[in-house]
């Protein structure tokens, strides 16, 4: 089970769309807090719709989130506020040749495993998918130097500038 599971039974998911609001409280924001490596996560919530189709089930919503990732070069924290669209399309089975038809606007396909959908597993991964892979800092940070200066050191004339 996941840190943030809500589970639905797809056979209750009609051509009615089903919403749902779902906020983490705090010990669910502790864990994903370790699962993503965060500094902190202070608000995750997600609005969500499902919806039963031709295709299969339908799940389309917004995730949004605000904590702090630790930056690439320093460690320190990185503030985030984000706002992330989710569009996936579970399916119950592939036809045959494993190829399904989907509209330009459809992104994601994955596979309808059993009865359950784990909606708060849903948000957790566009959560995750949204975080920036290489949060920064802005500005300098002491020890590294950046690409152009790297460049420049390793020039043959380098050595001319030092003296």
């Amino acid at each position: 089970m996941s840190e943030f599971s809500h589970i639905l039974r797809a056979h209750e998911i009609g051509g009615i769309p089903k919403k749902l609001s779902l906020a983490a409280d705090d010990a669910q924001r502790a864990a994903l807090v370790d699962r993503f490596d965060l500094i902190s996560l202070d608000r995750l919530t997600a609005t969500l719709e499902l919806r039963r189709e031709a295709a299969g089930i339908r799940v389309t919503g917004d995730v949004e989130a605000i904590g702090a990732q630790p930056c690439v070069a320093s460690g320190e924290p990185v503030p985030f506020t984000l706002k992330d669209s989710i569009a996936l399309l579970l399916t119950e089975a592939a036809p045959d040749g494993g190829e399904i038809e989907l509209d330009s606007g459809d992104l994601d396909v994955e596979p309808l495993d059993g009865d359950e959908i784990d909606a708060g597993e849903i948000a957790a991964q566009a959560f995750a998918l949204a975080l920036d892979p290489y949060p920064r800092l802005p500005g300098p940070v002491a020890g590294i130097i950046s690409e152009d200066d790297a460049i420049a050191a390793r020039s043959p004339f380098a050595v001319l500038k030092k003296g």
